[in-house]
């Protein structure tokens, strides 16, 4: 390869490896030379231009006064005697300062000249006037090349009979113009030296703004974070400091429901007033908050971004545990059998040791009469509420729910007059509703003195009926129009549960139900739930169970 070649390729790399900055700097300040000296250029040479013409105007403007002096036409007229045409033209010289100015009559004679030796001698050039106008031009005579105007001197009836020639000396236009130049070389160094002031500062806010990355460096973290974006499951959206959406991905924007230009709008326009607003926003703080969408529960965690020690905004990550949830609470309804399973094993094994006693004794006939009693008394119970509860995977919940409260010392007992033969409502959205009511109602009642009773009333006769009560503590007023909020609780954590979704469950699927839904301040604890029967020509939707729980 060439030498040269070489070397240009070795500066090229070397430049390229500058920092984005320095490139930036070093860019400008040549953009602002070339600029500025090319109009320095351009600007020295209109003042040559407008300089010489304002040369030429005084020249004309002096010859011209001179020309129409009554003194100068009749000293002309008289062949000047007494020599004062020269004095007029030293006085005219003075005050106005041309550097000549010479008066001639038709036939060239110099009446007056800087150069006293010279008068009376006969110009070298033709007179200029003689055909009554006026002569501005450039003048190489013997004082040296000078911004000439000639003007003639008329006799009263006029007659041409003199010539006035006025000059202003090329060295005098150019010293003038040197002055100037100077000026423009001054302005442009002090407009040099503020471009590169501007430019340092620019290229230091730039590189402060990139915290210090280079283009190539830019590119590739952007082409990470689009990977990473759109490549995790979970949904994540950024957030500036006034609040504006800077980033999100596809999975946050199918849980949010939101269209594809979202970037640079703000969540409030984004998204109703509510929970999940709040907690984008950051009016609600914490971590793995829950919040229920209308068919999703998401997990929201917030966390504010710095960056160099300068705040640049929030990010929010979303996690659907929907199915996740669904699972554990599937598991809890299964481990809830399976203690009201070992309940009843209990209670038969115990019961069993009774017989088995009697019959040890040789009391056949108590023996029998004992085992009547019980078959007849658990037949009953779960006939009795089969007969009036449809469908009968409600009424094996109650039945459940009965048992494994007994375990606790709580007792559940059913209205005498409750009656669920024909529920419009989809069987898991029921069992989601009873269940949730029932299940806080034990809770908190394991905690109180005895008596420990709940009470529950359905009722089909117009919608969907259904009312918890106990005899525990009940709702605080303070916390009545708060307590169905996604999130709420007053209990103390539990292991492997997230508190606070039970009843925001209920809530929803009663609102999405066209129901009511309303809570009684304590003592003593009061859910009454109300879900009016769909007529059959309305398009309104009918639950279909599509909770977690």
């Amino acid at each position: 390869m060439h030498p040269e070649l070489r070397g240009l390729r070795f500066f090229g790399a070397r430049w390229k490896a500058r920092p984005l900055a320095s490139q930036i700097l070093v860019w400008l300040l040549c953009i602002l030379f070339v600029t500025v000296t090319l109009g320095a250029l351009l600007y020295t040479q209109i003042s040559n231009q407008t300089l010489e013409d304002q040369y030429r105007l005084r020249a004309l403007g002096i010859a011209t006064t001179v020309a129409q002096m009554p003194e100068i036409v009749t000293s002309l007229g008289n062949g000047d005697p007494t020599h004062s045409i020269q004095a007029i033209a030293t006085k005219v010289q003075s005050q106005a300062q041309p550097d000549y100015v010479v008066v001639t009559d038709r036939k060239g004679v110099r009446y007056s000249h800087p150069n006293p030796g010279l008068i009376g001698q006969t110009l070298e050039e033709p007179v200029a006037v003689l055909d009554g106008q006026t002569h501005v031009g450039i003048d190489k005579g013997s004082l040296g090349d000078s911004v000439n105007a000639k003007a003639p001197v008329r006799a009263a009836d006029g007659t041409v009979v003199g010539q006035v020639s006025v000059g202003i000396l090329e060295t005098t236009e150019s010293s003038e113009l040197a002055k100037q130049v100077l000026l423009i070389a001054g302005y442009s160094a002090v407009v040099l030296v503020i471009s590169a002031m501007g430019s340092a500062l620019l290229a230091r806010r730039i590189k402060r703004v990139t915290f210090d990355l280079e283009p190539v460096e830019i590119a590739s973290l952007l082409q990470e974070r689009e990977a990473l974006l759109h490549g995790i499951r979970e949904a994540m959206i950024g957030f500036d400091d006034d609040g504006r959406v800077t980033v999100i991905n596809s999975e946050a924007r199918t849980l949010l429901h939101l269209e594809e230009n979202v970037l640079g709008e703000k969540i409030e326009d984004l998204l109703p007033a509510g929970r999940l607003r709040s907690l984008l926003t950051g009016q609600i703080s914490g971590t793995d908050q829950i919040v229920i969408t209308e068919d999703a529960l998401l997990v929201v965690n917030r966390m504010s971004v710095a960056l160099a020690g300068r705040s640049i905004g929030s990010v929010v990550t979303l996690r659907d545990r929907t199915e996740v949830e669904g699972l554990v609470r599937d598991l809890r309804s299964v481990e809830g059998l399976m203690e009201a399973l070992r309940a009843q094993e209990h209670e038969y094994a115990n019961r069993l040791h009774v017989v088995d006693g009697l019959l040890e004794l040789g009391d056949v006939d108590q023996a029998r009469n004992f085992v009547s009693r019980i078959s007849d008394t658990s037949r009953s119970l779960g006939e009795g509420l089969r007969s009036r509860i449809e469908p009968p995977e409600l009424a094996a919940l109650l039945l459940a729910k009965i048992t494994v409260a007994a375990e606790q010392d709580v007792g559940i007992s059913v209205t005498d007059d409750s009656q669920l033969r024909q529920p419009f409502l989809e069987t898991q959205a029921l069992l989601t509703i009873v269940g949730n009511l029932l299940d806080n109602a034990v809770e908190i009642l394991a905690e109180q003195p005895a008596p420990r009773e709940v009470t529950i009333q359905l009722d089909d006769s117009s919608g969907i009926f259904i009312c918890v009560t106990d005899n525990g503590p009940g709702v605080p007023a303070a916390l009545v129009g708060t307590i169905t909020a996604d999130g709420f609780t007053t209990k103390e954590p539990r292991p492997g549960m997230r508190r606070g979704i039970g009843l925001a469950l209920v809530s929803r699927i009663v609102h999405r139900a066209g129901g009511t839904m309303d809570v009684f301040p304590g003592p003593g604890g009061r859910f009454e739930i109300w879900l009016p029967e769909p007529h059959m020509e309305s398009d309104a939707p009918v639950m279909t169970g599509k909770s977690i729980e």
